[in-house]
């Protein structure tokens, strides 16, 4: 069962939300707050598997309480999606830094939310494309300057191709067709990036990639 935590200042958002999720057989929420010192204590409480989480909120916003999960040891195996819209793109980037394992659009279709639950529950990213070229733009759009990171030097050359593709937003499936390369074997790969690079989350795969300018704006690998 994934154990889901809502946070929302908005009631009806929250009551919406929660009518999708706990028709899934596999799904429950957990609890829910309005703000996002609310958020911290009830995540600390409930120890819920994914926290669903609003940005703009009253009192400590959601990039704030993503943080404090993202830094509380005791939180290590909550995942956080940021709830968002196309007006917050100047979030996306500083909620990956606070911790964040992906995004999802208010207005988005109910499977779509679904899905994008399980990813994160099962300990992938949730990035697509389409946002993760609205991140590079934003890491362009706020003179982030690359820097190629010794750190990178852990890494094997299939190793290197396969997070700069995960940088891209690509699922484990796409890369292993990008690659002729089976599901299983890139999971693996990503999996060892993730062990050498001393990273909780997928997502953080995203930041060190284009820190270290393995991408770059308007350049696809």
């Amino acid at each position: 069962m994934i154990r889901v935590l809502l946070v929302d200042d908005q009631k009806l958002v929250r009551a919406g939300f929660r009518s999708i999720l706990e028709d899934e057989d596999d799904i429950s929420v957990v609890g829910e707050a309005s703000d996002g010192m609310e958020a911290l204590r009830l995540a600390r409480d409930l120890e819920p598997d994914v926290v669903l989480m609003d940005v703009q909120m009253p009192e400590v916003d959601g990039l704030e309480a993503t943080r404090r999960i993202g830094a509380d040891p005791r939180l290590a195996h909550v995942k956080v999606i940021i709830l968002t819209t196309f007006d917050l793109d100047d979030y996306v980037y500083a909620a990956l830094r606070a911790g964040a394992s992906g995004f999802l659009l208010k207005d988005i279709e109910p499977l779509e939310m679904l899905h994008g639950v399980r990813v994160v529950a099962r300990g992938d990213a949730l990035l697509a494309p389409s946002v993760t070229r609205r991140l590079i733009s934003e890491f362009a759009a706020h003179g982030k300057n690359p820097d190629p990171s010794p750190r990178l030097n852990v890494l094997t050359a299939r190793e290197r191709e396969v997070m700069t593709v995960v940088a891209e937003g690509l699922s484990n499936t796409e890369i292993a067709e990008r690659f002729f390369l089976s599901t299983a074997t890139v999971k693996t790969h990503v999996s060892r990036i993730m062990t050498k690079l001393d990273v909780r989350d997928r997502a953080q795969l995203v930041i060190i990639a284009y820190e270290s300018a393995m991408i770059t704006p308007g350049r696809r690998a």
